[in-house]
């Protein structure tokens, strides 16, 4: 089931414009160009050295592209870093889960929200005095479904629940953008679309306006996306909705060799 969409803003949230990256001589994305608005649920696929990942740390500001821009609310944002660029309401979560594995779920959340708060000292003292850190840490381990496990030591939760975790930390950020890296990688089939909803769900009340994934699962790619950016050899080879992707033998055999089976619809 795809995820509610609002009506779109004519301005996009974020926008790629004419973007190349390089390194030497080899080139990693060739004149890359995509829009996200308001309300979109995007995926980006293909296969393995598309350029998919470098695209990703291109829009976070990992790193500068050769040619071209990269905008977020109207901003140039190129090469900014994914600190600066979280301050400004874009945050990411990464493939291989990121967390503290000796923390708490509680005090793995408390970094992320001492740094929004810019807190940062020390976030342990502060989530023992701070009522509106320690709120804030309840809130958003509520809307992903991890108000139980708050003082559950992280390296010991299921692999779903480890993701859960890293998404949260995103989410603690409180972005206006969230990209997803290979969001449930890892993760057993049964659990994927039990944590996609909860993500669906939880972006919609914190007021999240727009997500971007990197996937390679095409079940999860046709149930939950908007639309669909394919990139081939570091290029955009197609940018469309799932209907239209999915009806495009020539796309499916260039983005995954095999077109998937239909999945069932979400309840």
């Amino acid at each position: 089931m795809q995820p509610e969409r609002v009506a779109a803003n004519p301005e996009p949230l974020f926008e790629t414009i004419n973007v190349t990256k390089k390194y030497g001589p080899f080139t990693a994305l060739r004149d890359v160009s995509f829009r996200l608005g308001d309300g979109e649920f995007v995926s980006i696929v293909g296969p393995n050295g598309a350029g998919k990942t470098t695209l990703v740390n291109v829009v976070t500001g990992l790193l500068r592209p050769t040619v071209g821009e990269v905008r977020f609310l109207g901003r140039d944002i190129a090469g900014v870093g994914p600190v600066e660029l979280a301050r400004r309401g874009m945050a990411r979560t990464f493939q291989l889960v990121n967390i503290f594995p000796a923390l708490t779920v509680r005090e793995t959340l408390a970094v992320a929200v001492a740094s929004r708060l810019r807190r940062i000292g020390n976030p342990f003292r502060s989530l023992q005095r701070d009522h509106v850190l320690q709120a804030d840490n309840e809130r958003v381990a509520d809307v992903l479904g991890l108000r139980g496990k708050l003082d559950t030591i992280a390296s010991t939760l299921s692999q779903g629940e480890k993701k859960l975790l890293d998404i949260a930390s995103a989410f603690a950020l409180n972005p206006t953008v969230i990209l997803l890296d290979e969001p449930t990688s890892g993760v057993s089939t049964g659990d994927k679309h039990a944590i996609m909803q909860v993500l669906v769900t939880a972006a919609k009340a914190a007021g999240v306006r727009a997500i971007v994934q990197v996937e390679h699962d095409m079940d999860l790619v046709e149930r939950y996306s908007h639309r669909i950016v394919a990139l081939q050899e570091g290029a955009v080879l197609g940018d469309m909705p799932p209907d239209a992707f999915f009806a495009d033998p020539a796309m499916i055999a260039a983005v995954v060799g095999t077109r998937p089976q239909t999945p069932k619809k979400a309840p």
